[in-house]
């Protein structure tokens, strides 16, 4: 097997575990928040700015904040971004793990940031509001308008993240090789789609 899998996902559609069961399945590595770890490691900056930076758009207050924190390390610039630097640093370790093989990465502009590889089949999870709702409110032990809230959110911020850094529109078809809702075959019966789309790509 060859394939690298990108999953974007709405918040609370079960695109993370769908992830998890997929790489179990195809028994591959799965990245989800491996990927700030290793981009912390291999930047030298510590993991937690990776965390509060992590999917999410830019904030001018923190930005400034933390920038101030980036000049006076040793060696840093007047001209060095921390915003900037978590998402090379981010990009950076998305591309380093696609080098050693097939594997599955969670959100984090993934398809954006491995574009140029025939090898990437890029999949987007969606799910109906009230499917998802149910889904947050009794995972988060919250009420299903606060599940709401949360849910839009969740989504508005990772939205503008990824339309910040890839200049394309987040959960559309253009953006995507296929997107799935999956409240039409459950968890399960979505990787098993998603194997089989692998199974064909592999067979090209």
């Amino acid at each position: 097997m060859n394939t690298i899998i990108t999953i974007g996902r709405q918040f609370g559609s079960g695109g993370r575990e769908i992830g998890i069961r997929l790489a179990k399945a195809l028994n591959v590595p799965f990245y989800d928040k491996e990927l700030l770890r290793k981009a912390a490691e291999k930047s030298g900056l510590c993991e937690k700015i990776f965390e509060n930076f992590d999917e999410r758009p830019k904030s001018l207050l923190y930005s400034i904040a933390m920038d101030s924190y980036l000049f006076s390390l040793p060696g840093a610039g007047a001209s060095d971004s921390l915003e900037q630097k978590v998402y090379l640093a981010t990009y950076d370790a998305i591309r380093h793990v696609a080098d050693e093989g097939p594997c599955v990465l969670i959100g984090r502009c993934a398809d954006y940031a491995l574009a140029d590889r025939d090898n990437v089949l890029k999949i987007f999870i969606d799910a109906p509001m009230e499917k998802r709702i149910e889904t947050v409110a009794q995972r988060e032990n919250l009420t299903p308008e606060k599940a709401r809230q949360l849910i839009l959110k969740t989504d508005k911020r990772r939205a503008s993240y990824y339309e910040y850094y890839s200049s394309q529109k987040w959960g559309t078809v253009e953006s995507y090789d296929f997107c799935l809702d999956s409240s039409v075959f459950g968890i399960d019966g979505t990787v098993a789609l998603i194997e089989k789309l692998v199974e064909m790509k592999e067979a090209k």
